[in-house]
């Protein structure tokens, strides 16, 4: 199969594509395109635990600061919409590169709690940070024209710009897993000490594989503050990072597809769980427990493996 697909893999593509445009006709758009900047963000983060090994628990920095920078450029800049998300992936690339070469040289929980703890940096100085606007973040963001003439003021305008952005991103991810560097980085997974003794420089493709998860992490946190007109904490502080992990075990860590799914699924329960208030955590909880039970590879690593096939 040609882009390096097999044949289960471009059914999904399809299937998925064709979602992607009925989509807005289903639901609201403004929902379906925070699912589409939660997938991305998702598959991010399951390109640097599902394919190299490395348990992050700071993709909040990456996805965060994205989000701060677009939403400033747009604002006080008047960048347009493209210019302004490229620079939020840029800057959350270049909190990776940082980040990246200070922790990559730990592994298993020493390196997961480094990276937790250099994001938390990051959160309290985005509370302290003039132009972040500390505690109330940035607030009343533009909806920036692309290319500084399409207007992206309507909901379905908008919807196709991060559809684009989601699938493009999408693909990258799934070109990085299936080319020559992929195999490295699953190399390294399975087997450090014989990857290094092939003569590999290890850390350095860790560390690349950092700094893209990390800029993909932040062109999906700028999509989404282009989606709602505003930046805050929430997103920079350490339950997303959390919620990220969970996306990812709950559609399948290590499978193309299953972050997507994932994302698809917290959204959905955080957004039609919200009638029962203060017990949606408890309810959310309650289904996640049901969901790793019995989907233990994952929702689509489970439907993958009972019928053998790759996505």
């Amino acid at each position: 199969m040609s882009f390096g697909f097999s044949r289960a893999q471009a059914v999904a593509l399809v299937a998925l594509v064709a979602v992607i445009i009925v989509a807005p006709g289903l639901v609201y758009p403004v929902f379906a395109m925070k699912v589409l900047c939660f997938g991305l963000f998702a598959s991010a983060f399951n390109l640097l635990i599902g394919y190299v090994g490395l348990l992050s628990l700071g993709h909040a920095a990456y996805f965060g600061m994205g989000g701060y920078v677009a939403a400033y450029v747009a604002k006080t800049w008047g960048l347009s919409a493209e210019l302004a998300i490229l620079a939020g992936g840029a800057v959350g690339g270049l909190v990776g590169l940082v980040f990246g070469w200070l922790a990559i040289r730990r592994q298993g929980i020493y390196f997961a709690m480094i990276t937790l703890a250099l994001a938390q940096m990051i959160y309290f100085f985005c509370t302290q940070a003039s132009f972040t606007g500390g505690e109330d973040g940035i607030q009343q963001v533009p909806r920036a024209p692309l290319f500084g003439v399409v207007s992206m003021q309507d909901d379905m305008a908008l919807y196709w710009l991060i559809a684009g952005i989601f699938l493009a991103g999408f693909l990258l991810i799934h070109r990085i897993v299936h080319s020559p560097f992929g195999q490295v980085l699953k190399a390294i997974r399975e087997n450090e000490p014989r990857a290094i003794s092939l003569g590999y420089r290890v850390d350095d493709y860790k560390l690349l594989a950092f700094v893209l998860s990390a800029f993909l992490a932040g062109i999906a946190g700028a999509a989404k503050s282009q989606v709602f007109g505003f930046a805050t904490l929430t997103d920079v502080d350490w339950p997303m990072s959390g919620e990220v992990v969970l996306m990812t075990l709950l559609g399948g860590i290590g499978t193309i597809f299953g972050p997507v799914v994932g994302a698809l699924m917290f959204g959905a329960l955080e957004t039609y769980l919200a009638p029962f208030g203060d017990w949606v955590t408890v309810s959310q909880g309650a289904i996640f427990i049901l969901c790793v039970i019995a989907f233990r590879r994952g929702i689509v690593g489970e439907l993958g493996n009972r019928l053998r096939l790759v996505l």
